[in-house]
């Protein structure tokens, strides 16, 4: 059983890492690609809340690196920053299962801002980019979504029986 539970968290995050790198249409404009939710990130807090003991800050830090590959941001960028909010939410997750869908999505929200926060300060010290209201839409498109992905995700728990 430890196989297939492994197995199934690392094919979600694997499928939240194709989401996240599929490019726009060119016909849409260049803001609607701000309110892309971070899909990993979500993904790896849902995993943490619901089997702590399987998904932790190493498949955290692999995530990080794997995305920091993909999107092409120096190494460690994600990795850095999936690994303490992972950590945050290791520490906290008896807490946050006892919350509703709609009162994690708020958590999920500043854990979001938190990520974009850590990540404009990494860009900021290497001089890569600065940082744009606009990175907030992807905060916003998060929480709201956070209910969905709860819900898919725990479905296939539940239908898969992973413990």
């Amino acid at each position: 059983m430890n196989v297939v539970t492994n197995a199934s968290i690392f094919f979600t995050i694997f499928f939240a890492m194709v989401l996240e790198i599929i490019p726009f249409q060119e016909r849409l404009p260049a803001e609607i690609g701000f309110l892309r939710p971070d899909l990993v990130l979500m993904t790896l807090i849902y995993w943490t809340i619901a089997l702590p003991h399987r998904a932790g800050v190493i498949l955290a830090w692999i995530s990080g690196i794997i995305m920091d590959v993909l999107v092409g941001n120096f190494l460690g960028q994600f990795g850095c920053t999936f690994v303490i909010i992972t950590y945050f939410v290791l520490k906290f997750y008896q807490r946050l299962r006892m919350f509703s869908v709609w009162q994690q999505a708020i958590l999920v929200g500043g854990l979001v801002i938190l990520h974009q926060g850590l990540s404009s300060l990494f860009e900021y010290i290497f001089d890569v980019s600065f940082w744009s209201a606009w990175d907030l839409m992807s905060v916003l498109s998060s929480a709201l979504i956070w209910p969905l992905v709860f819900l898919l995700l725990r479905t296939l728990r539940r239908s898969l029986r992973l413990t």
